[in-house]
């Protein structure tokens, strides 16, 4: 755990993200920041903050009332959806919808797999139940909601216990007025009882989509509220009087409320903290390409930030049965940060498969059990063992000494679980671990690059995490990337990007509309509404900060399965604004496909909005690196930099393996703090932290910049 100079003072802001190994807190206060790393505990994940709280407070030597915000991001939402531990959950829908979930897109992302695995749906067909009502597509309606029909299935519910309810009606996204009667009579009949309207977690087009998002966040409502609200309380009693905000998975901050009401908006929280990480320090050293590596106990997080700005995305999938295949999840439709996420991380298990390769993943030790090497049960071996036993981990310094580690325990399991089956020394199997891992994070990388029509070997690599700095450099080799960074703070990555983030909000809205029909007065009352409705929820947590919008439409040429985002201008619109439509349209349809289609007639599916506060913390680097005098003006795409500083004697030597001559390396070890900025070393080194180590390779140089990243560039 960090520390810096303990004063107290008011202004002092807090972060935690919850992870599946470790949770990570990040106190910034007006001296610098203190940080704790420890062990996520699953049964009550709030014990876990709690204990990372207090240390953090204790080393900065603040009070809980100093801290005028808390900030909170957690995977335990995609968890629980994951390992189906969420509530007891069943959907309403329209007559004749009943099997949406099992129908789904009517295709197979393995066209030619005979025994080709879907993911379950979250509810199961008898718990799924339909009710005669029927709107159509411009909210007209057709068939009045039948209310006693509604009334008799509560009663039915109550039979079956049933924890949380989604409802989904056709087209409520265009009229929902019979989604909230049948809320109405729902709540009367089962006070108590979590209700899910499509209208508000999702109203928008494709009702597989929408129900799948509907039922997903029923399914987590009860757990998740009941999280938050205890994790409030807990920090109340501690003596906390600012108010507490939730990451969401599109890079904003929400509040608590809106968060109990939207758990699934909590998806990908934590990697959306880590991202916004990576775009400030993008700008900050001035790369306009860059991809980000967070490599946690879990899983391994792969983005891609162009112009720095992270990609965005409408839709995620969750669960996915066929790695990086798109259709092998459930699909939510929420704003997402893009990423590609695997289940590659420091506590992935490995083994040997049935045909004799060794395999890691996707399965994770997490921190119940954790790796063989942290004493705690777990004899299957890690990622973080075979990291041990190739001497990247100083076992004395893990985790600033807070988890000794037992080396003998790693190279036991990792003997008989992979070197025994094949034939091979310890040594070796470890190094057949780090690269299996590796080489499957460097192909989620190429492939998500390529889905995206770039090239990977364009970007600097921006590495955080407990496990990434470990692990980057050969990744930067095998993708022929020339700089890597590792950030101040790197182990805490994604919480130190929750201090960056706005508190924002997005509201979609679907409304079908012909481009030549364009009715300027309708869509300024529908954007209207939708800004009263994030403004509302902005305002709830940030009362006086200054406020941004944006606007944008979702067009398409008519016949099309998908359609383009086109920006909308902020003021209010009229007709002239038809034509700029047309030109923006294909502006940015001829930037993705080259051409445009002159005659074809285009058309108005969705309406976005967003709010967002005007951060006053969107570089909070400096003060966390406590360099308030950093040289902003450092570039790291300069080729001729100022002449390093030689770097201090090493702390230490470790024996790293050298499997090319056989023999060992006595690899030269120094703790990251005693790095000036400016300071320059040649690997091979390894620079070791509270949270992380970094391991640097043979042809690899190391600067300090300064604000104490650690730029890392091939030595050509």
């Amino acid at each position: 755990m960090s520390e810096s100079p303990r004063e107290g003072g008011s202004g002092c802001r807090l972060a935690v993200d919850i992870g599946g190994t470790f949770t990570d807190v990040v106190l910034e206060h007006p001296s610098g920041s203190a940080t704790a790393k420890v062990l996520t505990t699953h049964f009550a994940p709030d014990d876990g903050v709690m204990v990372g709280v207090d240390e953090v407070l204790e080393r900065a030597r603040c009070d809980a009332s100093d801290v005028s915000l808390s900030i909170h991001g957690t995977t335990l939402a995609t968890n629980a959806i994951i390992e189906r531990k969420g509530a007891k959950t069943a959907l309403i829908t329209t007559s004749g919808f009943r099997d949406v979930l099992d129908i789904g897109y009517e295709s197979r992302h393995d066209q030619y797999d005979i025994m080709i695995e879907k993911p379950p749906a979250l509810v199961p067909r008898e718990l799924r139940f339909t009710v005669p009502e029927r709107v159509d597509v411009r909210g007209q309606v057709i068939e009045p909601l039948d209310e006693s029909e509604v009334a008799a299935l509560a009663r039915g519910l109550a039979a079956l216990e049933v924890e949380s309810v989604g409802i989904g009606f056709l087209h409520s996204y265009a009229n929902p007025d019979h989604e909230r009667k049948a809320k109405a009579i729902i709540a009367h009949c089962l006070p108590g009882v979590s209700i899910t309207l499509s209208c508000e977690v999702c109203p928008e087009v494709r009702e597989y989509e929408r129900f799948c998002t509907t039922v997903a966040n029923a399914y987590i409502q009860p757990l998740m509220a009941g999280y938050l609200e205890r994790l409030g309380r807990r920090l109340v009693e501690r003596g906390f009087t600012c108010p507490l905000l939730l990451m969401t998975s599109g890079g904003g901050l929400t509040g608590l409320d809106t968060a109990m009401r939207f758990p699934i908006r909590l998806v990908e929280s934590g990697p959306a903290g880590g991202a916004i990480l990576a775009a400030g320090i993008a700008r900050e050293l001035g790369f306009e390409k860059a991809l980000s590596f967070d490599m946690g106990g879990t899983t391994a997080k792969i983005c891609l930030i162009d112009d720095f700005v992270p990609g965005t995305a409408r839709e995620f999938e969750v669960d996915r049965r066929a790695r990086f295949m798109k259709g092998s999840g459930l699909p939510l439709r929420i704003p997402v940060i893009e990423m590609v996420e695997i289940g590659a991380g420091g506590g992935s298990i490995a083994g040997v498969d049935r045909m004799g390769r060794i395999s890691v993943g996707p399965e994770s030790a997490g921190s119940e059990p954790g790796p063989a090497a942290y004493g705690r049960g777990g004899t299957k071996p890690t990622v973080t063992d075979a990291d041990i036993l190739l001497g990247r981990i100083d076992p004395s310094r893990f985790a600033a000494g807070s988890i000794p580690l037992d080396r003998a325990a790693a190279s036991r399991a990792i003997a008989d679980a992979v070197a025994a089956p094949l034939g091979i020394d310890e040594r070796m199997a470890a190094f057949g671990i780090a690269e299996m891992v590796d080489e499957t994070m460097a192909n989620a990388a190429r492939v998500h690059a390529v889905e995206q029509g770039k090239n990977a070997a364009e970007h600097a690599i921006i590495a955080f995490g407990g496990a990434a700095p470990l692990h980057a450099g050969r990744l930067v080799d095998k993708l022929g990337i020339e700089t890597l960074v590792i950030p101040a703070q790197a182990g805490v990555g994604s919480a130190v990007g929750f201090l960056r983030a706005p508190i924002a909000y997005e509201v979609v809205r679907s409304r079908n509309m012909r481009l030549r029909d364009f009715d300027a007065c309708l869509i300024d009352a529908l954007l209207a509404e939708m800004a009263e409705e994030a403004l509302a929820v902005v305002r709830r947590a940030a009362p006086e900060a200054e406020i941004r919008q944006s606007r944008g439409a979702f067009m398409r040429y008519v016949g099309q399965g998908h359609e383009i985002f086109v920006p909308l201008p902020v003021r209010g619109l009229d007709v002239g604004d038809r034509s700029s439509l047309r030109a923006a349209f294909d502006q940015a349809y001829k930037r993705l496909y080259r051409r445009t289609l002159p005659e074809a007639e285009i058309e108005v599916l969705t309406f976005t909005l967003s709010v967002s506060t005007v951060s006053n913390h969107c570089d909070s680097s400096t003060s966390l690196s406590q360099e308030a005098d950093a040289d902003a003006g450092f570039d790291a795409n300069e080729q001729a930099q100022p002449a390093c500083k030689p770097p201090p004697p090493p702390l230490d030597h470790l024996e790293v393996p050298d499997l090319e001559s056989g023999s060992s390396l006595r690899v030269p070890l120094w703790r990251r703090e005693d790095l000036a900025p400016g300071t320059g070393l040649d690997g091979p080194a390894i620079v070791c932290e509270d949270e992380t180590s970094t391991f640097v390779a043979a042809h690899f140089r190391l600067q300090v910049t300064p604000r104490r990243h650690l730029l890392i560039r091939r030595i050509r």
